[in-house]
Parts: C-alpha cells; structure tokens; sequence
C-alpha cells in the first residue's frame, strides 16, 4: 500500500502519539478533526484540543464541528476524497454518512481487548477490576459503540506496579505503531478482520468523581487496585479533618486491623482484609509527595481513623 489520504479525529494526549506516528510515516494527513477548544485555566480562556494544537503546530487543516449529523458537516468530509480516517478518542458519534466515506472506512484505536471494556474509560476500568491484562486493537468502525470487526491486536500485562498513568502512555505508543502497521496492509490479504464474539462483552462506563471516594470496608486487593486505576487522575481519596487527600500510589500489607485506622506511624492503613501503605499522595494545592514528605507537612499517627 503507497501513500494513503487520512483524515486524523481525536482530541487528548492519548491521540497525539498516534498522530506523531503517522506524521513520521509515509501517509498524508490531509485534515485533522478534534473537540472544539473549550475554556479552562484561571482566567476560563479558550484554549484548543493537544491533537488541535498538534495540528497547528505541522499547519495541518483542524475542524472542530460540535457534530457530524449536519449534510454540509458531512459534505466537506467527503470532498476530502480520503482513503481511511483514523479515529483515536475522538469524542463524537460518526454517521453513517461520515464511516462510508474514505475508501478504506474508518478505523479506531481502543485501549481494550474487545469486546471487553467498550465505552470510555477502557484503562481505568481494567486495572479497577483487576484484569491482569489489556491491550489495544484497530476496528474497523461500525455504527455501534466499539462493535466493529477487529483487524489487529497487541496484548500487555496489568502488573501490581501499574497506574492508569502508565498504562496510557504504554497503550498509546504500541497503538500507534500497530496503526501504522495496520493502515499499511490495507487492501492486502495480510488484513483479515475478524467479528467480535458475542461472549465477554463488558463496558467501560465514564468515570464518576463519586467513584474516587475510598471505602476502607474494601479488601487491600481491592483498594490497590481502585487506586491505581483512578492514578492520577481523578485520584483515589480519604479525607480527615476536612482535608482531601489523593493516594496515588500504596502498597498491601499483610496486617489486620480496624477498617480506616492507622496501624503505625507511616501510613499503613487498616481495610477490610489486609492493610495498605500509601507510598504516594497529593493535597489539594500541592504536588505528589511520598510518605516522609507526606508527613513532615501533615503529620497523622498511629490510631487516627482516615474518612
């Protein structure tokens, strides 16, 4: 397969690294659809997508639509005569209009190993539920939430050392080699999409900040991993004395004790099986500490309970 046309459409951190792999391949980027820009920062100004700033930054074309349901939306996205667009966490509904398109179709890269964990947070709600691994796959989009025949697969492991955080970063580079890989037997029998299986379907709803409340009832396994699926952002927290407490990162220990209650004086924390030291934590206003930090600017003891 030669050079293809491709209209780019993602908007986060996580779709600039597939976009800086297609920019270094032989394809075009003829277009670049992202999110449109949306106030933020202290003085609520707008501020564009990273994939928009990308764009600007290579003088590529951006579009940002607040839909794609409009005939003239999907009139200009057909004039681009393209061969594939490449979908990577876009954030819109494509009609069926805009997927019959490109030559080729429209192709997404999801952070799961479909069809487990559809929807929208595939990486948090794996580690969450204590997957011991994930991947990525290119689909080939379809009109229903990530239902679309899988063309290619890369597998890796959820160890009791990952974080959302780092399980993106690692997602994002191997799907974007993997979708350069792919785009690259297009119309070649080295492509073969298979349908997903019916069995296993599970979905990965957005995350609610509700969610990030820490329920120390919870067995250590369990908070271990809630915690680092909700690492670093939003961030798992206890509160005391009125302050909110982030733990971006903790360990399990075997102790027992009173769910909540600090077993020591290094934030070992009692749940309702085993016990967790948290080895990372963030209040609000300040930067991640680990625990000798931590303590030095709020020191808590021994048999004080976290809420």
């Amino acid at each position: 397969m030669g050079s293809l046309r491709i209209a780019f459409m993602g908007t986060p951190d996580f779709s600039c690294t597939v976009l800086k792999a297609l920019l270094q391949s032989d394809h075009e980027i003829v277009c670049v659809y992202s999110q449109p820009p949306r106030k933020a920062g202290r003085g609520k100004s707008l501020r564009p997508t990273p994939v928009h700033q990308l764009a600007e930054e290579r003088n590529i074309e951006v579009r940002t639509p607040t839909s794609l349901k409009s005939e003239e939306v999907q009139a200009e996205f057909a004039a681009l005569n393209l061969d594939v667009a490449i979908v990577v966490a876009y954030g819109l509904l494509l009609p069926k209009a805009v997927l019959d398109a490109p030559k080729f179709g429209c192709f997404n890269l999801h952070a799961s190993l479909l069809p487990r964990w559809r929807g929208a947070a595939p990486i948090q709600r794996a580690i969450m539920a204590g997957d011991t691994e994930t991947g990525v796959g290119i689909m080939q989009m379809a009109e229903g939430l990530d239902t679309g025949d899988v063309l290619a697969e890369a597998r890796l492991p959820i160890t009791m050392e990952t974080t959302a955080g780092s399980l993106h970063d690692e997602l994002a580079d191997v799907g974007a080699e993997l979708m350069v890989q792919t785009i690259g037997k297009l119309g070649s029998d080295n492509v073969k999409a298979c349908v997903q299986p019916e069995a296993g379907v599970t979905y990965a709803k957005k995350i609610d900040k509700a969610e990030a409340a820490i329920d120390w009832q919870r067995s250590a396994s369990e908070l271990s991993c809630h915690i680092r699926g909700l690492s670093p952002f939003p961030g798992a927290y206890f509160e005391k004395d009125g302050t909110r407490v982030k733990i971006l990162n903790a360990e399990i220990c075997e102790e027992q004790g009173e769910p909540g209650v600090l077993l020591d004086d290094f934030l070992c924390v009692a749940c309702g099986e085993g016990a967790l030291k948290l080895t990372k934590l963030q209040r609000a206003g300040k930067s991640p500490m680990d625990t000798k930090t931590f303590l030095n600017g709020y020191p808590l003891t021994k048999g004080e309970r976290l809420l």
